[in-house]
């Protein structure tokens, strides 16, 4: 069986779980989010504790199991504290501006882009070159930073273009004559 599968989720005081035979929702202080179930994994509530148990001895089903309990554990911490994942522009002219959940980016094009933000996630700009996408879904908040990255992402020569605040861009030496 998984290991991770094994550990049980201990819920925060202020969280409700909601469990049915199709899906799981959880509902904090920041939102509700809900994650469709599989039929090889039961979870049961036992006082405020999750756990995770699959339904046979498959490899499959005890893969899941780990599965399962890390999509739940992430939707318990989205609703709680929440997701975010910061944004860089580096560039001369790179700009980045927020207007409710649209964002548009000047990248060096001879157009705009304009970037539509999907429901349940916010994008702000504190200064022309950071960016930083909040939302309570772990895997929309990474995929809207990924597809934003995808526009201009980092070169290896001068390392302009959009990355991860985290992000280490490791340069490449110029060609010698």
């Amino acid at each position: 069986m998984s290991r991770v599968g094994k550990s049980p989720i201990l819920l925060p005081n202020n969280t409700e779980v909601m469990l049915s035979s199709v899906q799981i929702m959880l509902k904090g202080q920041l939102g509700i989010i809900s994650q469709k179930l599989n039929p090889l994994v039961t979870i049961t509530n036992h006082g405020g504790q999750l756990k995770f148990d699959p339904i046979n001895e498959s490899r499959e089903a005890k893969a899941l199991s780990g599965t399962m309990r890390s999509l739940v554990a992430n939707m318990v911490i989205g609703v709680t504290k929440g997701f975010e994942r910061k944004l860089m522009l580096v560039g001369v002219g790179y700009r980045a501006q927020a207007q409710g959940n649209i964002l548009n980016l000047l990248l060096g094009f001879s157009h705009p882009i304009t970037y539509h933000m999907p429901e349940g996630v916010i994008v702000e700009t504190p200064s022309q070159t950071e960016i930083i996408i909040k939302g309570i879904d772990k895997q929309k908040v990474s995929q809207v930073a990924a597809e934003v990255r995808r526009y201009r992402p980092p070169e290896p020569y001068k390392g302009k273009g959009v990355r991860y605040a985290d992000e280490i861009v490791i340069l490449k030496e110029t060609k010698k004559k």
